[in-house]
């Protein structure tokens, strides 16, 4: 006991003054960036505990801050840890080659498959911890958006707070134009496909979704994408996706309920197929790809339209159906 008491590291009480840097984010978001080696579930608890104040009131997590709010935090205690992991030179090497764009607002990445946009649940180092220790001369640099780990594509960095709020505002009123490629399992029917519906997480499995029929006790969130068929193969259908709104494995989670999986999705997919695309066709991961993002950015009224070929691997697997069928 005495030992484990000798490897605490205490922190005292702070108080921080909000800056407009910071207005409008969340409570639980804010205490994420401040206290980079705490755990989530740390910070939730001591949310939950009433041991965070702002204006020396209790915060819930979604309480969203205001210029010139004071928010107590409280001592942490936490253990003694080593050096934080640093992604090695080559994975940063990796993502200095993956840079499609930049300027004083924005960075574009063309994430590979396998990366995960950030760490935790046992992945050492994501592409946000190691873009900070690739360009530790920003000021600011978060994630505007997610993609799944398997999934390859355009993923967006905002390097100002403002730029941040602003996209995510965008997102919410559909005003960005994001636009995937998909491999799926089947012949499609029926053309283009305008899906609305509402997705929602099984219970006991934290990391995946269903659809669901809303009801007044199970409301959901609602989801929609336009799939749209760009070639047809003999047992798969290659479609272009434009996605309405960002849901957990929105796409995924939709072309399952469809009947129309997506080939080499471990999750959702059929593993009979995979198995075979895998044998046949070397495809060894999820058919995902983020390929072109469109936008004006409020504020600034520049225009972005970025976009990138299907991911290498990905253009193999077609190359080889349109030769064998």
């Amino acid at each position: 006991m005495e030992e484990d008491q000798k490897q605490l590291k205490k922190k005292s009480v702070r108080f921080v003054t909000i800056t407009s840097s910071h207005a409008g984010q969340r409570i639980d978001n804010f205490l994420m960036r401040e206290l980079k080696d705490v755990p989530r579930s740390y910070i939730y608890r001591i949310l939950r505990k009433g041991e965070v104040r702002v204006n020396k009131k209790r915060a819930k997590p979604t309480l969203k801050l205001n210029e010139n709010d004071i928010v107590r935090i409280p001592p942490v205690f936490l253990p003694d840890k080593k050096d934080p992991m640093q992604a090695p030179d080559a994975f940063l090497n990796t993502l200095e080659k993956a840079i499609l764009a930049e300027d004083d607002d924005l960075i574009f990445i063309n994430k590979p498959s396998g990366m995960a946009v950030h760490g935790g649940s046992g992945i050492r180092f994501g592409l946000i911890e190691s873009f900070r220790q690739l360009r530790p001369d920003l000021p600011y640099i978060e994630l505007v958006h997610r993609l799944d780990k398997e999934t390859s594509g355009i993923v967006m960095l905002a390097k100002n707070r403002q730029t941040l709020l602003d996209l995510h505002a965008m997102m919410k009123s559909n005003e960005i134009c994001k636009h995937y490629m998909t491999l799926v399992n089947g012949q499609w029917q029926g053309g283009i496909k305008h899906i609305k519906n509402y997705l929602q997480k099984s219970r006991g499995q934290e990391q995946k979704v269903q659809v669901i029929e809303r009801t007044k006790e199970i409301k959901g969130k609602k989801s929609e994408s336009i799939f749209e068929p760009l070639k047809e193969f003999k047992d798969s259908t290659l479609l272009k996706v434009v996605l309405l709104t960002g849901r957990m494995h929105q796409i995924r989670t939709q072309l399952q309920d469809l009947g129309h999986p997506v080939l080499g999705d471990t999750q959702y997919g059929d593993f009979t197929k995979n198995r075979d695309y895998k044998k046949r066709f070397a495809l060894k991961r999820l058919f995902l790809h983020a390929y072109h993002l469109e936008f004006t950015l409020l504020g600034s009224g520049k225009h972005y339209d970025i976009k990138i070929p299907l991911a290498e691997d990905l253009q193999t697997v077609i190359d080889q159906l349109e030769g064998t069928y």
